[in-house]
Protein backbone atom coordinates (compact mmCIF):
# COMPACT_ATOMS: atom_id res chain seq x y z
CA UNK A 1 0.00 0.00 0.00
CA UNK A 2 1.23 3.52 -0.93
CA UNK A 3 1.70 5.84 2.38
CA UNK A 4 -0.25 9.16 1.64
CA UNK A 5 0.33 12.55 3.84
CA UNK A 6 -2.69 13.07 5.98
CA UNK A 7 -3.65 16.43 4.28
CA UNK A 8 -4.06 14.40 0.82
CA UNK A 9 -7.49 14.59 -0.66
CA UNK A 10 -9.02 11.99 -2.84
CA UNK A 11 -11.00 13.79 -5.86
CA UNK A 12 -13.63 11.77 -7.75
CA UNK A 13 -14.35 13.06 -11.19
CA UNK A 14 -18.26 12.96 -11.66
CA UNK A 15 -19.58 12.00 -14.85
CA UNK A 16 -17.63 9.39 -16.95
CA UNK A 17 -13.71 9.39 -18.33
CA UNK A 18 -12.50 7.97 -21.56
CA UNK A 19 -10.12 5.57 -20.35
CA UNK A 20 -7.65 5.85 -23.40
CA UNK A 21 -6.71 9.18 -21.37
CA UNK A 22 -3.35 8.72 -20.34
CA UNK A 23 -0.74 10.99 -17.54
CA UNK A 24 -1.22 14.31 -19.91
CA UNK A 25 -4.99 14.08 -21.07
CA UNK A 26 -6.19 13.35 -17.39
CA UNK A 27 -4.01 15.89 -15.94
CA UNK A 28 -5.61 18.45 -18.29
CA UNK A 29 -8.97 17.13 -17.43
CA UNK A 30 -7.80 17.70 -13.58
CA UNK A 31 -7.07 21.38 -14.85
CA UNK A 32 -9.85 22.64 -17.28
CA UNK A 33 -12.47 20.61 -15.85
CA UNK A 34 -12.12 19.72 -11.95
CA UNK A 35 -10.35 23.52 -11.79
CA UNK A 36 -7.41 22.02 -9.79
CA UNK A 37 -3.77 21.72 -9.70
CA UNK A 38 -2.77 17.96 -11.09
CA UNK A 39 0.71 18.67 -9.62
CA UNK A 40 -0.52 19.51 -5.51
CA UNK A 41 -0.28 15.72 -4.44
CA UNK A 42 -3.92 15.23 -4.40
CA UNK A 43 -5.41 11.94 -5.79
CA UNK A 44 -8.16 12.14 -8.54
CA UNK A 45 -10.29 9.19 -9.43
CA UNK A 46 -11.67 8.98 -12.74
CA UNK A 47 -14.40 5.83 -13.93
CA UNK A 48 -15.32 4.59 -17.25
CA UNK A 49 -18.33 4.76 -19.21
CA UNK A 50 -19.32 0.62 -18.21
CA UNK A 51 -18.29 1.40 -14.64
CA UNK A 52 -16.01 -1.77 -13.74
CA UNK A 53 -12.48 0.41 -14.43
CA UNK A 54 -10.75 2.95 -12.49
CA UNK A 55 -7.78 5.21 -13.36
CA UNK A 56 -6.36 7.25 -10.70
CA UNK A 57 -3.77 10.50 -11.24
CA UNK A 58 -1.42 11.40 -8.26
CA UNK A 59 1.56 13.24 -8.23
CA UNK A 60 4.04 12.09 -5.30
CA UNK A 61 6.59 15.11 -5.47
CA UNK A 62 8.95 13.17 -7.76
CA UNK A 63 6.24 12.58 -11.00
CA UNK A 64 3.20 11.71 -12.14
CA UNK A 65 1.70 8.31 -10.91
CA UNK A 66 -1.22 6.59 -13.00
CA UNK A 67 -3.01 3.59 -11.49
CA UNK A 68 -5.65 1.40 -12.91
CA UNK A 69 -8.19 -1.06 -11.34
CA UNK A 70 -10.58 -3.25 -13.30
CA UNK A 71 -13.29 -5.08 -11.25
CA UNK A 72 -13.69 -8.63 -12.76
CA UNK A 73 -17.40 -8.20 -11.78
CA UNK A 74 -19.51 -5.46 -10.72
CA UNK A 75 -19.06 -2.07 -10.80
CA UNK A 76 -17.65 1.32 -9.22
CA UNK A 77 -20.04 3.24 -6.89
CA UNK A 78 -19.83 6.65 -8.69
CA UNK A 79 -21.55 9.70 -7.38
CA UNK A 80 -24.45 11.37 -9.85
CA UNK A 81 -23.79 14.76 -9.84
CA UNK A 82 -22.55 15.94 -12.93
CA UNK A 83 -19.43 18.22 -13.58
CA UNK A 84 -18.30 18.46 -10.15
CA UNK A 85 -15.73 16.80 -8.18
CA UNK A 86 -16.78 15.24 -5.04
CA UNK A 87 -14.08 15.20 -2.15
CA UNK A 88 -13.68 11.84 -0.42
CA UNK A 89 -11.60 10.44 2.64
CA UNK A 90 -8.85 7.89 2.29
CA UNK A 91 -10.99 4.98 4.05
CA UNK A 92 -13.81 5.97 1.54
CA UNK A 93 -10.91 4.96 -1.50
CA UNK A 94 -10.60 1.88 0.18
CA UNK A 95 -13.70 0.87 -0.11
CA UNK A 96 -14.48 2.23 -3.84
CA UNK A 97 -11.25 -0.08 -4.67
CA UNK A 98 -12.98 -2.66 -2.60
CA UNK A 99 -16.07 -2.64 -5.19
CA UNK A 100 -17.95 -1.56 -1.80
CA UNK A 101 -20.71 1.11 -1.42
CA UNK A 102 -18.55 4.22 -0.05
CA UNK A 103 -21.26 6.45 0.88
CA UNK A 104 -23.16 3.79 3.39
CA UNK A 105 -20.56 1.11 4.14
CA UNK A 106 -22.40 -1.11 6.43
CA UNK A 107 -20.63 -4.35 8.85
CA UNK A 108 -21.64 -7.82 7.41
CA UNK A 109 -20.85 -9.54 10.78
CA UNK A 110 -23.20 -8.73 13.59
CA UNK A 111 -21.35 -9.16 17.14
CA UNK A 112 -23.59 -11.86 19.11
CA UNK A 113 -24.61 -11.51 22.89
CA UNK A 114 -22.43 -13.53 25.46
CA UNK A 115 -24.24 -16.26 26.75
Amino acid sequence: MIGLPSETRVWLASGVTDMRRGFDGLALLVQETLKRNPHCGHLFVFRGKRGGLLKILWHDGQGMCLLAKRLERGRFVWPRTEGEAVTITAAQLGYLLEGIDWRLPQRTDRPQVAG
